[in-house]
């Protein structure tokens, strides 16, 4: 009798194109939110092989802060035009003329925050009732306590405590006018099996996650890449440097790490001997030990 086994990558692959096809059939009108980083290009590559050889049945929501990195949105419109999708592009500058968002300032300031209400005025107005996202359990420990299925109030607030059951990944997509759910698909996932997949799948990603060489400030224990939004503190000088990013944010707050790694395989050797978490170069996680529940409690990815 012939046996079929999945390995570990076939199983995270075959639940997560599971949960993308449940939110298409509970949901009227989903949307995958697209940041231009791994784990959002692994979502909408799934969400790509849920319904091939059907285009992806959702558009990509990309909030633009005003402070993303070139190589990033050269990528997110390359890849748009490739799959042929609608992208719907929320602008916190936008939010920020309007009143919606007031600009932080000081050396330290990041639009990061004012992400929230771009984002919740996006979903509003498009009338999205379920958000697919790429966050990753073992990302964060806010993270941590999300379910696949993570419902939002009409306020687009996240309640940690009020969390539906997901015996046997039986999800429940019920909810009331104007409230929606984030869905997260790859919540199992870990960072080592986002690139041994990249690897497997030969997914094109931004050349940004590759060793190149970069002018950047060293602070707070990480290489903050040089803009014209980055304002120098006393004493910091620039240098030149080889390095690449594990996770991609703002240009303002992601900071990179020296590497030699400039393939996928020497990405994948890197991450398994490295210590340091993944999101341990991002300085919006810095801010306070509860940054990232705070800020998604209000709403946030």
């Amino acid at each position: 009798m012939h046996k079929y086994y999945l390995t570990h990558l076939q199983e995270l692959e075959s639940e997560a194109i599971y949960v993308i096809r449940e939110v298409v059939a509970q949901f009227d009108r989903p949307a995958i939110l697209f940041s231009g980083g791994k784990d959002s290009i692994v979502v909408t590559h799934l969400a790509k092989k849920a319904f091939w050889p059907a285009k992806i049945p959702m558009p990509l929501i990309h909030i633009d802060t005003g402070h993303n990195f070139p190589e990033t949105m050269d990528f997110r419109d390359k890849l748009v035009e490739n799959l042929g999708v609608q992208l719907i592009v929320g602008s916190v500058q936008e939010s920020i003329n309007k009143g919606r968002a007031v600009e932080e300032s000081g050396i330290n300031a990041s639009r990061n925050e004012l992400q929230i209400v771009t984002l919740l005025d996006t979903i509003e107005s498009h009338k999205i009732d379920a958000a697919i996202g790429g966050a990753r359990r073992d990302e964060e420990k806010a993270r941590a306590k999300e379910r696949f299925f993570s419902h939002r109030d009409e306020f687009g607030q996240w309640d940690p405590k009020n969390q539906r059951p997901e015996l046997w990944n039986i999800f429940n997509g019920r909810k009331r006018m104007g409230e929606h759910f984030r869905v997260f698909p790859i919540s199992n996932w870990t960072e080592m099996d986002i690139w041994n997949y990249i690897l497997q799948e030969n997914i094109a990603i931004p050349s940004l996650y590759f060793a190149h060489q970069r002018n950047a400030v060293y602070r707070d224990n990480t290489w903050l890449p040089a803009s014209e939004f980055l304002q120098l503190r006393e004493g910091e000088t620039i240098e030149n440097k080889l390095m690449r990013f594990r996770t991609l944010g703002d240009i303002t707050i992601t900071g990179g790490i020296e590497s030699e790694a400039d393939t996928l395989e020497k990405i994948v050797a890197e991450v398994s001997a490295t210590r340091s978490t993944e999101r341990g170069n991002r300085s919006d996680d810095k801010r306070s030990d509860t940054s990232m529940e705070d800020r998604k409690k209000q709403g946030y990815f």
